[in-house]
């Protein structure tokens, strides 16, 4: 048998129902993982032994009984440090917020895990209000890669993925305003899916507004589908969520034979991608291909809308930070304070001109899968840097957003987007290859990935940090 760490959600609770181990022995193991990589890795804000021992009792004592409480009933999780947890600090990553208090709410996709039986492991980090690509904040240091601790685990979502990728819970919620589950899902060598804006609620509403989006980083693709038909669904607090959709699961084995599939692999020349991602990326559009995929080389009619997300983002920062003080302000990142003082200096009428400019982006897109099924490109066109910085040394970018330029522009759009690990580079990091839906289709994006993951074209070789700099 492997190691309890090792096995997906969906063996987890086939084991329980045989009686082959308890939600407890789960736990524990992991529990025992976290001892083991924290100190290398960095990816907890907290862990909460006892909570989570208390809920695995519990949840031990269901199945004894044959009476799972939901989907998830035992699978330990954790939750990004973004996402209102009853009883648990939110601390998100900043030094101006202070941990006292009640904290008496969860956040509707923690509420729909507790729901469904879940065990809360601890929260991972993020940096500062997940302003950023990479996983670093003033509060809680460096997030470091489970492949190579000396490179960065990217961000914003980094130690939701780190944790899944070293068998600290084979569940993770995080959060993507830009490619935050994808960007480190990608580096880490794990599965994540952006779903389309609204089928997974928030509450509170991010102030980066309709970019930002929940969604489930695991170890495969059934195991997202599981999550996401646990944490989708309607919430009051939402205004915008899309209310009651039907199981994602449904269809999941159904493989990809007949779709059309769209592949870029720079955005027609605009992207300068590393030769070891577009082969690994070029070997997974391949393999789409031997499982009945129509493939075209084609490129969706869209220029590079940096400068209008740019325009969102940091006024997004500019509003939420408006009533830090000055004497606090010292206390955030300087990038975001950085990027919040370029924010507050936009005009209305700049903001209304990059709302334009989305709404254009999404019309283009629309028309473009009335073509095409799905969209595949690089996740991204580099694989980890160094860790402890915003952007690669001497690569010219000096935001996380030059190298990320096929992530950000479908928040933008709001479609759903997931990254499948596809292979590693000649130094062993994790490259990733992204599936992209027209929005609503999250079910079919994760029917792909499922039919990447069956094919064995996601297969990845197991990770083991050995400290920074280590193998």
């Amino acid at each position: 048998m492997s190691p309890l760490t090792d096995l997906t959600a969906r063996q987890l609770l086939a084991g329980y129902e045989e009686g082959d181990f308890t939600p407890v022995d789960a736990t524990l193991a992991a529990l025992e993982r976290i001892e083991v990589v924290e100190p290398l890795v960095n990816a907890f804000v907290r862990v909460d032994a006892e909570q989570a021992l208390t809920q695995a009792r519990a949840s031990a004592e269901r199945w004894h009984r044959k009476q799972p409480q939901g989907l998830l009933d035992g699978v330990p999780v954790t939750v990004k440090d973004l996402l209102l947890q009853r009883g648990v600090p939110n601390l998100r990553g900043s030094r101006t917020v202070r941990a006292e208090g009640s904290w008496d709410e969860d956040a509707p996709s923690v509420a729909r895990l507790r729901a469904h039986g879940a065990v809360f492991l601890g929260r991972t980090t993020t940096p500062e209000f997940g302003w950023k690509g990479v996983t670093d904040s003033p509060r809680h240091g460096v997030t470091r890669n489970p492949y190579n601790p000396a490179r960065t685990s990217g961000g914003s979502s980094g130690g939701s993925a780190v944790a899944v990728a070293l068998g600290a819970g084979p569940l993770s919620i995080g959060t993507d305003g830009g490619g935050s589950v994808r960007i480190p899902a990608s580096f880490c060598g794990i599965f994540a899916l952006k779903p389309t804006y609204g089928r997974v609620p928030l509450y509170p509403s991010s102030p980066f507004g309709t970019l930002a989006h929940a969604g489930p980083m695991t170890r495969d693709a059934a195991d997202a589908a599981l999550m996401l038909d646990v944490i989708s669904g309607e919430d009051w607090r939402d205004w915008s969520h899309l209310g009651p959709a039907d199981s994602v699961r449904d269809g999941l084995a159904d493989g990809v034979k007949g779709l059309r599939i769209a592949y870029s692999p720079s955005f027609g020349g605009q992207v300068a991608v590393r030769p070891a991602v577009a082969s690994a990326v070029r070997r997974a559009v391949g393999a789409l291909a031997g499982l009945g995929a129509y493939i075209e080389e084609s490129d969706p009619d869209i220029a590079d809308p940096v400068e209008a997300f740019h325009t969102l983002w940091f006024s997004g920062a500019a509003r939420l930070l408006q009533h830090v003080g000055a004497e606090q302000r010292e206390l955030l990142d300087p990038g975001l304070r950085e990027i919040s003082g370029i924010g507050a200096r936009y005009s209305a009428l700049e903001y209304l001109a990059a709302v334009d400019t989305r709404m254009e982006l999404g019309r283009r897109m629309g028309r473009f899968h009335t073509s095409y099924d799905l969209l595949v490109t690089p996740t991204l066109p580099i694989t980890a840097f160094e860790a402890g910085v915003e952007a690669p040394a001497h690569s010219g970018h000096r935001r996380w957003t030059g190298w990320t330029p096929f992530t950000y522009p479908f928040n933008m759009t709001q479609q759903p987007a997931a990254t499948v690990p596809c292979g590693v580079d000649e130094d062993g990091l994790p490259i990733g290859v992204q599936l992209i839906g027209p929005r609503h289709a999250d079910a079919l994006v994760l029917r792909a990935a499922h039919a990447l993951y069956e094919s064995g074209a996601a297969a990845m070789p197991v990770p083991s940090p050995t400290g920074p700099g280590g193998s």
